[in-house]
């Protein structure tokens, strides 16, 4: 569209040039990778677009097709953009109404199930526990891992059937079960802090919480944890910020701690149990460490559940560090120590696949975390005009 023709356009339908120039904006997404990149969610500084006031409007790709978007807590849209590899996309956000979206992407807090705070997207769903977990006193410490099998939303309707029908989600009816065990260890992915030899300070439970991005698109939750001894230190709280994208198998997890009075270190961990000790591949060179868990009953053909992690930022090593004694089934973590400066923020993604679902072999799930490291040090680049 020419410049005269906008002109036109505006005009007919009744909006007055200057402001559908200030309206209507040009957004030009770059992939500078080799790999092509489909629907994955690109972010524009709200402020960066400098809209009206309360104004409504839509996106829609070059060939006119409307795009689902979100705002975020963080004063971010974000919507998906596909980008094929060293190449760009043009959209264009202009005003209008846009059309309902499927929510893909939900999570609340679950009093009725001992708060477990709950999130799912179109891939898996995870659990962190809460206070009332926490009180019971059950030992639970790290993220819990739900599979899937279909995209749609299913954890209302778990959490409802196990409590008011009694039909277990540790059983799959067709869309996935809970058959990942966690236990007083890191779980799926869960970060700690270290004291002297790569010693473990286990968190609990959180006690505050806040839903702040609640789809379509992005789940957001803020968890603030009870108060932990750190060698020290008496007094360390933990603060964790997740965020899950549709479309995506990992979790960005950042999280801080206050009350530290010196540097020290933290650890993002998955937990390595005895069914399959050998079943993890750690690579340094693209960050991250995977581990195929046969779940808590293997010979139940329940599939193997892929558990990773990836730091997209400087680490200090990557270990298989085994327990003193086994817990239960667990015999050890691997671990990705960090140098850790009080109050400062350390960022990094978790998550999983399952070969019932849409990752068949480790193979597969080694190339979603390679992936991943590769689009976090080139981001898709985003220019609006």
């Amino acid at each position: 569209m020419n410049a005269l023709t906008k002109i036109f356009s505006c005009l007919a339908i009744g909006v007055a040039a200057v402001g559908c120039s200030n309206s209507t904006k040009s957004i030009t997404v770059t992939n500078q990778l080799d790999i092509d990149r489909f629907d994955e969610i690109t972010a524009v500084d709200m402020a960066s677009l400098n809209l009206p006031a309360g104004e409504s409007f839509v996106i829609v790709d070059s060939e006119g097709n409307e795009v689902p978007y979100q705002l975020t807590y963080d004063n971010l849209l974000i919507f998906p953009a596909t980008v094929a590899a060293n190449s760009s996309s043009d959209y264009t956000l202009r005003p209008g109404t846009p059309a309902p979206v499927d929510t893909l992407v939900y999570g609340r807090l679950f009093p009725e199930r001992k708060d477990d705070m709950a999130w799912e997207n179109d891939k898996s769903a995870y659990r962190a526990y809460g206070p009332a977990l926490q009180a019971s006193g059950e030992r639970a410490f790290g993220y819990d891992i739900w599979t899937k099998s279909v995209e749609t939303p299913i954890l209302e309707h778990r959490y409802y059937e196990d409590r008011v029908n009694r039909v277990s989600f540790h059983v799959d009816h067709g869309n996935g079960m809970d058959v990942y065990a966690v236990g007083p260890t890191l779980g799926g992915g869960t970060a700690a802090l270290l004291v002297d030899n790569d010693s473990i300070v286990y968190p609990y439970c959180f006690k505050e919480w806040e839903v702040l991005d609640n789809g379509p698109l992005r789940f957001t939750t803020r968890l603030v944890y009870n108060p932990l001894t750190v060698a020290s230190d008496t007094n360390v709280v933990e603060t964790r910020v997740i965020s899950l994208d549709r479309g995506s198998h990992l979790n960005r997890t950042t999280v801080s701690y206050s009350g530290l009075s010196a540097k020290g270190r933290v650890a993002p961990g998955i937990v390595v149990h005895r069914q399959n000790p050998d079943g993890y591949s750690i690579d340094a060179e693209n960050h991250y460490m995977a581990y195929a868990d046969s779940t808590d009953n293997a010979a139940n053909g329940n599939g193997v559940i892929f558990v990773g992690v990836m730091v997209p930022g400087e680490f200090d090593d990557m270990i298989n560090k085994p327990l003193n004694a086994p817990v239960g089934d667990a015999v050890g973590h691997l671990l990705a120590p960090v140098e850790y400066t009080p109050d400062s923020p350390f960022t990094y993604y978790w998550g999983s696949g399952w070969s019932k679902g849409d990752v068949a072999t480790m193979d597969e799930w080694e190339e979603e975390l390679k992936s991943a490291y590769r689009k976090s040090q080139s981001p898709l680049k985003v220019t609006v005009k």
